[in-house]
């Protein structure tokens, strides 16, 4: 698979642990700004990527988080 994305092209997948989990994503640059938000259900995954708009990613909620770094619960 090519990948035509610059900058860092990591995934990150999220699964929901329950209802109403918030995902957003936010900018690069001198303001760090909200572009993009999720609501995931109970059971839901969304792969998300970083990309030369995107430099964080927050999560609200109960969720695992996957990434080539391991694994992360929310909860804990």
């Amino acid at each position: 698979m090519e990948d035509n994305v610059t900058g860092s092209s990591e995934y990150v997948v999220i699964k929901a642990k329950s209802n109403g989990c918030q995902v957003y994503g936010l900018t690069r640059g001198q303001d760090t700004r909200l572009h993009h938000s999720e609501k995931l259900d109970k059971g839901e995954v969304l792969i998300v990527q970083f990309t030369d708009h995107t430099s964080a990613i927050k999560i609200r909620g109960k969720a695992v988080v996957m990434t080539k770094h391991g694994v992360v619960d929310t909860e804990e």
